[in-house]
């Protein structure tokens, strides 16, 4: 299998050296909702604009404003759209995922970027080209990682669940045989590449779209506005931005920040909304979803982002809130691990429940003195031109 990738990497850098103009192709999972893989699928297609974009389907309604950022690309869908309802039954219709994946004819492009995650972009053949893809992360819900959804409380979609796993997990392995070459988001995503489809892969961490913001607000500060800002982060809100729902853990952030009487402002919506409500206390602000700005406002002047976030793939939060100089009290586990140095840019907790929390955030309270250009430094990888660099240089071109 190597041997066979390997060679067809030669014969794709044979054409380029013939300086022949590359026929690009972009896949991904679907367009329903925008979130890090959609980040890295505009990056994607900012570095190729004339690449269209192959995707198992498109719901404008679900994406709502975010669907501006695509409107005018070249976008084909699947045959999953002659199906009835396939925008409600998408998750279901996981098992023919594959099968309309392979349905797309890429014989014409020399170059094919798949990006995948939960879904089966990287099922997709490419016969002439060479297939690389960028994987958010092997779907979590096959490998016994938390999901979006609680589907194991009910007995009867357990059972009905764990039954089309055992099949959908042999056609993910199946499909994951596809690629030439994998490009991994995270080392945490690069373990699990391998442990569950025996593959290696090249780690690039994805762009941080609010990165060049915030370069240019720590640019423009000066010895005095620096001092300013530590000294009205030490005395602020503490702050958590994700879904609310149960595989972020947002009432344990509740919980923990009700039981020390203290300030907490919520960004983002969910099917936990209305619970979380109901437990919050006089402290504790929901601010449903926000604009960019309005969340550039809230990294900037937060005491610290709060992420009781199991196995994140990568976490694309915390560093977002750290590019503003705002440190991070996160679960030690998945991309978090990578990305968060103890002590200087935030502080872990093991035990992913209330009592842990609360013990990191007295721990935060008492003992940790934080830098916010130091912290927002720490970032610098992460930024849109290091993700194109990196990718160039992967890709020979």
């Amino acid at each position: 299998m190597l041997l066979k990738h390997q060679f067809k990497k030669l014969c794709f850098k044979k054409f380029y050296m013939k300086k022949k103009p590359l026929k690009i192709a972009l896949v991904h999972d679907y367009l329903r909702e925008y979130g890090g893989a959609e980040r890295v699928l505009e990056a994607l297609h900012e570095l190729f604009p004339k690449a269209p974009v192959y995707t198992a389907f498109v719901d404008k309604e679900t994406l709502g404003r975010n669907w501006q950022a695509f409107a005018n690309w070249e976008i084909h869908q699947s045959k999953l759209t002659k199906f009835p309802l396939y925008k409600k039954l998408f998750s279901p219709m996981r098992i023919f995922a594959k099968w309309a994946f392979e349905q797309f004819d890429l014989s014409e492009y020399d170059l094919v970027i798949s990006s995948s995650n939960a879904y089966f972009a990287k099922a997709v053949k490419v016969p002439n080209g060479i297939h690389y893809c960028y994987c958010h992360t092997p779907p979590r819900v096959l490998y016994g990682y938390s999901a979006k959804s609680n589907w194991q409380a009910n007995p009867l979609t357990r059972f009905a669940g764990n039954l089309l796993n055992h099949f959908v997990r042999q056609m993910d392995f199946k499909s994951a045989q596809n690629p030439d070459f994998f490009i991994a988001n995270s080392n945490e995503t690069a373990m699990r590449i391998n442990k569950f489809y025996k593959r290696k892969s090249v780690v690039i961490n994805p762009p941080i779209e609010l990165y060049d913001n915030a370069k240019s607000f720590f640019d423009h500060l000066n010895k005095k506005t620096l001092a300013d800002l530590n000294k009205k982060k030490n005395n602020s809100y503490y702050l958590y931005v994700n879904r609310l729902a149960l595989a972020k853990h947002p009432e344990i952030a509740i919980q923990a920040i009700n039981q020390l009487d203290l300030n907490l402002k919520v960004v983002g919506d969910g099917s936990m909304l209305k619970d979380l409500k109901d437990i919050a206390g006089n402290k504790i602000e929901f601010l449903g979803a926000v604009s960019d700005q309005q969340l550039i406002e809230l990294y900037k002047n937060a005491k610290a982002l709060v992420y009781p976030v199991e196995d994140e793939d990568f976490g694309m939060v915390p560093i977002e809130a750290m590019t503003f100089g705002t440190p991070v009290i996160a679960h030690y586990s998945g991309g978090p691990k990578e990305t968060i140095i103890e002590g200087e840019t935030g502080i872990f907790f093991q035990d992913l429940n209330t009592k842990g929390l609360i013990q990191a955030i007295s721990n935060f309270e008492n003992n940790f003195v934080g830098d916010a250009l130091k912290i927002h430094r720490s970032t610098d990888k992460y930024s849109k031109m290091a993700f194109v660099t990196k990718l160039k240089f992967l890709l020979d071109i």
